[in-house]
């Protein structure tokens, strides 16, 4: 049987994905802070998150419906497909991650629960169990050919790996030398490689992934979707997602692509909770007073093209002497050279 151990989730072959962890830890401290002067502005970020992750993690597996019945569904309308019940199943999982991650931890009883509500109106049967027969990730060509791209775990094993990989990931979230951000993706390859339902796999790995992070402090996917941002970048997923599952019964797979990846994800959050928040907080006066509060309220350290993509008014020469002013006066500081330039706000 499959062993699941991330132990070596602590060697310094990961140096690189540490240092990368660390800059999101300081993101997410500079994140909170702002939570608690903005309070208002957040809980309408909530409600946008809401939708778009319902609405993305759905499309990721392809379902879909038209713009006005997706409201009307997420306003409590009655499904009338098979798609609209699948949108609302999750929509009602979301809610609970959402509305009460203080009550929830991942154990079978939560990864159940997720996909009963997710299929309780189009497969009640299989809702809440695990399969009973194998399965198979399929992939198609050009011409539409079948084929198959990972075999999962055989149903009668399912549960005893659901069991260990559980194990695996209580033993190892009281490692403190082992970053979240690091053990949550490798949780997620493995759920992932297990397939432990029939269908619906995908989305209680949102769901999952979503209450993990929430669970470990980074409640930026509660104000940013996730999901969103996954479905952005969706073949990337499946690419990094399908490279760190070679070798995977064999216990020789590598997590890397799909952590890397993760990592970029939640960093994209945090650029979009900045993007955002400046529209609720700079007024339109003057160039320079813009730019100013553009980077005093970033977390993320900006470029001088970051700066101009977002006021396409103002001009290089007027960026340039305001970043200037604000590095004369120890208002911001500059990370790296030339192309690489980076600013933030001095702390």
């Amino acid at each position: 049987m499959r062993k699941y151990d991330y132990s070596f989730l602590k060697g310094s072959t990961l140096s690189e994905m540490l240092r990368l962890a660390q800059i999101i830890a300081e993101l997410r401290t500079r994140s909170e802070l702002r939570l608690q002067q903005y309070g208002e502005v957040y809980a309408q970020f909530q409600r946008t998150a809401m939708v778009e992750s319902a609405k993305a993690s759905n499309a990721i597996e392809g379902i879909v419906t038209s713009g006005q019945r997706f409201s009307d569904i997420m306003s409590g309308s009655q499904p009338l497909n098979h798609d609209e019940y699948e949108i609302l199943g999750y929509r009602n999982a979301l809610n609970l991650v959402f509305n009460q991650p203080s009550l929830l931890d991942v154990n079978e009883l939560t990864i159940k629960r997720f996909h009963q509500l997710i299929e309780a109106q189009c497969d009640p049967n299989e809702a809440g169990q695990y399969k009973k027969t194998d399965n198979f990730i399929m992939e198609y060509d050009s011409q539409g050919n079948r084929s198959i791209r990972f075999s999962p775990v055989k149903a009668a094993d399912t549960d005893e790996n659901m069991k260990q990989l559980l194990l695996a990931y209580y033993d190892a979230r009281q490692d403190e030398e082992i970053p979240d951000v690091l053990l949550i993706p490798c949780f997620i390859v493995d759920f992932l490689c297990i397939h432990p339902f029939k269908d619906g796999n995908g989305r209680v790995s949102r769901l999952l992934n979503v209450l993990l992070l929430m669970l470990s402090g980074y409640d930026i996917v509660r104000y940013i979707s996730l999901e969103s941002e996954i479905n952005d970048f969706r073949q990337n997923y499946y690419d990094a997602l399908a490279a760190s599952s070679i070798g995977w019964h064999e216990n020789r797979n590598d997590y890397t692509p799909f952590i890397l990846f993760s990592m970029q994800i939640l960093y994209r959050c945090y650029r979009k909770m900045d993007e955002s928040f400046s529209e609720f907080t700079i007024r339109k006066e003057k160039k320079s007073e813009r730019i100013t509060s553009l980077l005093m309220n970033s977390i993320v350290p900006l470029s001088k093209a970051d700066i101009m993509s977002r006021f396409s008014d103002i001009s290089e020469t007027t960026v340039e002497k305001e970043l200037a002013r604000m590095l004369k006066e120890g208002k911001i500081e500059k990370i790296g050279t030339f192309r690489d330039a980076r600013y933030r706000r001095k702390d």
